[in-house]
């Protein structure tokens, strides 16, 4: 088995030190990168497989790297920054990130996260056929949906996974507990706005190609409800 490629986007040699000392532990192959043009020169060289960033580079946005990584290849990003606020847990979100650790942190725990991670972006698919709803095929195997005239729209793994479940309990309301349990394993927390992030980005590529003007409808202090007949496309 490959080991996992892990790159560490830190701008502080003691903080990348401490994490591939702890990272190589667990046998995996550890890059380094302190800015954006490192980040870049890695990501173009080997096939990495999760990425820790920090979002608090000296002279760089972070947020501005995580979404052009995001763009640049489907790859996981944990969060590694000293803001607690979860605001900026959510706007890291919104950028592309798929977790996040507060510093300072114990390095058990960017372990565990990262090998949720891997774990997350290595589960079979939910389900592998196709379906159909609101006139628009949700094919898994390729991540796609295609809308009646044709148009496509790419999903994340993390978007792929939350449409796969609402394809399988359509017009049943799924609380945020059900949600997060389904796809993470782990119980959701009242700050955690994981969810809540990842169904807003799929809401609004459902929404190019739907005629429901509200697919994922909201149910206020419970979760989310598929509002959509599924059958299996012919």
């Amino acid at each position: 088995m490959i080991s996992p490629r892990i790159l560490v986007v830190d701008d502080d040699r003691q903080v990348r030190a401490l994490l591939r000392a702890g990272l190589m532990q667990e046998g995996w192959t550890v890059f380094e990168a302190a800015n954006r043009d490192e980040v870049f020169d890695v990501m173009t060289s080997t096939n990495i497989d999760v990425i820790t960033l920090d979002l608090c580079l000296q002279h760089e946005d972070g947020l501005s790297i995580a979404r052009e990584l995001r763009a640049f290849r489907n790859v996981p990003i944990l969060m590694l920054t000293a803001r607690a606020n979860p605001f900026d847990r959510v706007t890291g979100l919104e950028h592309g990130a798929d977790d996040y650790v507060v510093k300072p942190f114990l390095i058990r725990e960017v372990v565990l996260r990262i090998k949720k991670l891997l774990g997350t972006y290595a589960q079979p698919l939910l389900q592998s056929n196709p379906v159909r709803f609101d006139h628009s095929t949700f094919d898994p195997n390729r991540g796609v949906v295609e809308g009646p005239d044709g148009a496509m729209v790419s999903l994340t793994a993390h978007e792929q996974k939350l449409l796969q479940l609402f394809a399988l309990n359509p017009n049943r309301v799924l609380s945020r507990d059900e949600i997060t349990n389904a796809l993470t394993g782990r119980e959701w927390s009242p700050l955690d706005r994981t969810i809540d992030v990842h169904i807003a980005h799929l809401r609004r590529k459902l929404g190019q190609l739907s005629t429901i003007p509200q697919l994922i409808r909201s149910v206020r202090g419970v979760g989310y409800v598929f509002a959509a007949e599924v059958r299996p496309a012919a």
